[in-house]
């Protein structure tokens, strides 16, 4: 049996940089939220997670010198502890592959030089504003890796890039894999979720009955990736185990989770499917715990829903680092690690009160042993990630493997024009979105209808660029007017995942959920990542989309560095026959 486990960690957050600090902070139940200090932000009323280093101060703790955003230092910080600590070499850096998880990528770095860009100043800075730069910066500052990518899927990006990871190691298509994530604040995530009136004005209070937001966080957490069989080959220490993992939609919503948590419920159970375990095996549960209403009371259902009388410990250590956003995943996946390593439940701080019908979390550090740790990370649009962690190899854990000789039938429609919407979409629906996303639909459900398929067991997404119409409808007034009257309508639709959500909704389709933001590769990673789903057995046919969206007031900027974008919506259904 192939298994997957960790032998490396490296993580930097507002509560330490490096896994010791981070676990001196969690013994001490010290958070890391504060006043604003390095985030040039008019709203220097709203608490924050931050790193407390400047861009300058962590350049000096590595020999990288290159251009580079926040967020690629703060991942550059975390993935060399993560590789230290497995003892990658550079022979081996070779043979493996980084996949990275970021929303934000460069757009602090966008925000300052936005207006310069418009006069022609500054332009090599351009290059770093989409995720997958990010990656590549990264990539560059560890030395030649063999492959490297980016995945996109706001609040669950990270721990997406973990179980993609996992995915790519089960393919046989690499000898190890750095996977994680890492987000830096900016302005523009800041506001969007101002806008969205879901920033507390204190300190956050996950699952507590006066919780009235969360609070943001920036931060990168990288774990190294392998199988068993070669980790004991080389000699490495096995630090846990990856037992079982999930990645579903609630297709319910692009911002909200639904009042039953299916999306979560389906993550948890199938995590649990897959790592051999029942409820009552779980001994801890890190939640997703954001502290806004909605999505405690959600998650609360859906824990409820799958544990029962059994309810294992939980906390949410955003309580502590703030919410990391596309981070979260791999930030709370090293501090499980280290609960495991350590036998200890980490504090749900500011929490007093319990809230109706929720679940009733940990207020105080717990020495405890943990053999089995659940790990929730959800997103906009209803992504739902989960992941268990295991001292020990799991007998009953489900069998995943490379299937020999796959034959893949392939079915695709590409749309370059305005289209007739009417077969799929009504007039209210369709005026809520774009042209390229109304493309996108018609596009999928063509090509759903060739392949015979009616509900796909996954969507996969690439795009470089993203959903612009929006990005720009709330980043050129927040760069020209600044901080005040922003539309949450525009930010809420502006991630990189929201084409890949609106499908789901559409289709009904809970399966897996995933976009890649890479570059002009994204829709090549796209499709490598349906192939691993296709050939380990965990779907039998896969819908990869591959849009970019044009904006005029982008592809102004861009045509001062030779670039353009396009509205070409691509889809392709992959079957296994």
């Amino acid at each position: 049996m192939k298994r997957i486990v960790i032998t490396g960690a490296g993580i930097v957050s507002a509560i330490g940089v490096g896994k010791q600090e981070t676990l001196e902070s969690l013994l001490r139940e010290q958070s890391g939220i504060g006043s604003m200090q390095i985030l040039e932000s008019a709203h220097k009323e709203l608490p924050v997670g931050e790193v407390k280093l400047t861009d300058a101060e962590i350049r000096k703790r590595f020999i990288y010198d290159g251009p580079a955003s926040r967020s690629a230092l703060l991942g550059i910080l975390a993935a060399r502890e993560a590789i230290e600590e497995a003892g990658v070499s550079k022979t081996l850096l070779e043979q493996s592959a980084l996949i990275s998880g970021t929303t934000v990528g460069g757009m602090e770095t966008t925000e300052r030089d936005y207006l310069n860009w418009q006069h022609g100043a500054n332009l090599e800075t351009i290059a770093l504003h989409d995720a997958g730069s990010t990656t590549k910066t990264i990539a560059d500052a560890l030395g030649k890796v063999g492959y490297c990518t980016t995945t996109s899927t706001a609040c669950s990006s990270a721990l997406n890039a973990i179980i993609s990871g996992a995915n790519m190691l089960l393919a046989d298509d690499a000898a190890c894999v750095i996977a994680g994530g890492t987000e830096c604040l900016s302005r523009f995530h800041l506001n969007g979720f101002n806008s969205l009136m879901i920033l507390d004005h204190e300190k956050c209070r996950p699952f507590d009955n006066t919780r009235a937001g969360l609070n943001l966080g920036e931060g990168a957490a990288y774990v190294v990736l392998e199988t068993e069989e070669h980790a004991l080959q080389r000699g490495a220490k096995i630090l846990a185990y990856v037992s079982g993992y999930a990645n579903t939609c609630d297709a319910y919503h692009q911002t909200a989770s639904s009042e039953n948590g299916e999306g979560a419920y389906l993550a948890m159970t199938g995590a649990l499917r897959m790592a051999g375990l029942g409820p009552e095996a779980i001994d801890y549960v890190n939640a997703h715990g954001t502290a806004t209403p909605n999505n405690d009371q959600s998650e609360s259902n859906a824990l409820k829903r799958v544990f029962g009388e059994h309810m294992p410990a939980v906390s949410s250590t955003k309580s502590m680092t703030g919410h990391t956003t596309s981070a979260s995943g791999s930030v709370e996946t090293v501090i499980c690690l280290l609960c495991m390593q350590y036998g200890f439940v980490p504090a749900n701080v500011n929490w007093h009160t319990p809230m109706s019908n929720g679940i009733i979390p940990v207020a105080h550090n717990e020495q405890k042993k943990l053999q089995h740790i659940m790990c929730n990370s959800f997103a906009f649009g209803g992504n739902d990630s989960c992941i268990i962690l295991s001292e020990q190899p799991q007998p009953n854990q489900r069998h995943y493997g490379v299937i020999k000789d796959i034959s893949l039938s392939r079915y695709e429609t590409v749309i370059e024009s305005p289209v007739d919407y009417r077969q799929y979409l009504t007039t209210m629906e369709a005026r809520r979105m774009t042209e390229q996303t109304r493309r996108v639909i018609v596009a999928a459900r063509q090509t759903l209808e060739q392949a015979k398929v009616s509900v796909p067991d996954a969507i996969i997404t690439g795009t470089e660029w993203g959903c612009m119409i929006h990005t720009m409808q709330f980043l050129d007034p927040l760069c020209r007017d600044g901080e005040e009257g922003l539309k949450p309508t525009s930010f809420m639709q502006s991630t990189h995942n929201t084409v890949s959500a609106v499908l789901a909704m559409q289709l009904k389709c809970h399966g897996y959920n995933s976009t890649f933001s890479h570059g002009p590769e994204s829709f090549a990673h796209a499709c490598r990542d349906a192939e691993y789903l296709l050939k380990t057995g965990l779907a039998k046919n896969v819908l990869v989309i591959g849009f970019d969206e044009a904006d005029e007031r982008w592809n102004n900027i861009l045509n001062k560095v030779g670039k353009t974008v396009n509205n070409v919506a691509k889809a392709v259904v992959l079957k296994a026959r």
